[in-house]
């Protein structure tokens, strides 16, 4: 049996989120992105052709959404953890990881925006050159090139933490 559109919808909510917290910055701001992306693929559900793949219509709508809302500098301040996550480190044996994770967090909204949407789209999402560039409206050579800087920025500011 085939899925409906908003079931397939509900099926990339997951990714969907993940994709919006990395551009927006923050978990809160991600979290209205992705309502707003959403909501605007179910409002205008009848632009998207079956047959064609559906993360990467949402994606083009999401990166459409967060162009148009502005890059304004709120959205480019660092994510810290919780100070209610402060009381369990050490609790579960992670920290380590964790304090990686959010260093590597901090290191990519230290990136400039495209570069962090390429990052985000080929070596988080997994998504194949082609289809990245498609869905940053850009040709597979900007892409290529934002992604090289961003890999190698990312890597020159882990490096540099202590």
């Amino acid at each position: 049996m085939e899925k409906t559109f908003e079931q397939q919808v509900l099926d990339l909510l997951p990714r969907l989120r993940r994709f919006a917290i990395g551009l927006a910055g923050s978990a809160a701001d991600g979290d209205d992105l992705c309502q707003m992306t959403i909501e605007r693929a179910l409002t205008r559900r009848d632009q998207w052709q079956d047959g064609t793949r559906l993360d990467s219509w949402m994606y083009r709508i999401m990166r459409n959404i967060f162009i148009d809302e502005g890059r304004a500098v709120s959205r480019r301040r660092e994510t810290f953890v919780d100070e209610d996550a402060g009381l369990s480190v050490g609790s579960d044996g992670a920290q380590e990881a964790h304090v990686e994770l959010s260093m590597v967090d901090r290191a990519m909204q230290n990136l400039p925006e495209d570069q962090r949407e390429a990052v985000l789209l080929v070596m988080v999402e997994g998504y194949s050159y082609k289809e990245a560039a498609q869905i940053a409206d850009c040709p597979v050579g900007t892409l290529n090139s934002r992604l090289v800087r961003g890999r190698d920025a990312l890597a020159a500011m882990l490096e540099d933490t202590p």
